[in-house]
């Protein structure tokens, strides 16, 4: 069972991180990512739904079941000290119970924050109806009131991500579900999709309340989006892919050329297995 009281206060501190200096979170897929992230000081993990599937041989969208999905996320916050928040997808469920059942998963697995996101995986209909949305947003937060774990919500909107509809529509559909989900109760707004400046500047201005970006390359630079009034930037399933690209140039390497100076840089055994004795 969590130690309710060592999660509340987890929940609380990870609160805080949105409410000043820019809160940076490359995301963990597996206890060994999640290892390494702490011990470069990051003072939060965020998982990357997409990045643990892949690690278990499952495409993205909700094709992993959330048994699966949450015996991941237990073994990865039972691995380090600093809060860890779950990236759930849309709540491994199409009603409000679902969402509430995975919220306290979550909780069980010792998780302090949920990302929740509002794409269906259906070409023909992408977003959640907004409505339903929000029922899942309240049952969440009624399920964490009911655990006494304030979790993070971090409420995330696919419309510039999937392209709905045509590009000048974009901006209003994705503010009004941002604002529902604000009223809703969401403690930070997750717009994965957007790195135009303005765009970002816009949203900041219009919503007055946390917001998160996904970045990558071609993302305006940390320092850029801290002056522009970001409060959280993660890097979904990018470091996950990037280290496979870094495994595939390896084995390219090995393939053609029979060398291996792509493992140079890499954590020593002994280094690595000092960290997997911190679990």
């Amino acid at each position: 069972m969590p130690d309710i009281a060592r999660q509340k206060s987890k929940s609380e501190v990870f609160r805080k991180m949105h409410h000043g200096k820019l809160l940076l979170l490359p995301n963990a897929w597996d206890v060994a990512s999640a290892r390494i992230i702490e011990d470069c000081g990051f003072g939060a993990i965020a998982t990357t739904s997409a990045g643990v599937a892949f690690s278990m041989g499952y495409p993205d969208g909700q094709r992993i079941s959330r048994q699966e999905m949450l015996a991941a996320i237990r073994r990865i916050a039972s691995a380090v000290q600093v809060p860890v928040t779950v990236d759930v997808e849309a709540g491994y469920g199409d009603r409000p119970e679902d969402a509430a059942v995975t919220a306290r998963g979550v909780i069980d697995t010792g998780g302090v924050g949920i990302n929740l996101e509002d794409r269906t995986g259906d070409t023909e209909n992408p977003l959640v109806n907004l409505s339903l949305q929000i029922e899942k947003i309240q049952a969440v937060i009624e399920e964490a009131r009911r655990a006494r774990v304030p979790i993070v919500l971090n409420a995330r909107t696919d419309v510039y991500l999937c392209q709905v509809g045509p590009p000048e529509n974009r901006y209003e559909l994705a503010l009004k579900r941002l604002v529902a989900f604000r009223d809703a109760g969401a403690d930070c707004l997750f717009i994965p999709g957007i790195g135009d400046p303005e765009t970002i500047r816009r949203f900041i201005v219009d919503l007055r309340h946390p917001i998160n970006i996904l970045a990558g390359p071609g993302s305006p630079p940390v320092a850029e989006l801290a002056k522009l009034g970001v409060a959280r930037v993660s890097l979904g399933s990018g470091p996950m892919r990037a280290t496979l690209g870094f495994l595939r140039r390896m084995a390219e390497e090995l393939k053609n050329s029979g060398t291996y100076g792509a493992l140079e840089g890499a954590p020593s055994h002994a280094e690595v297995n000092r960290m997997m004795e911190n679990e």
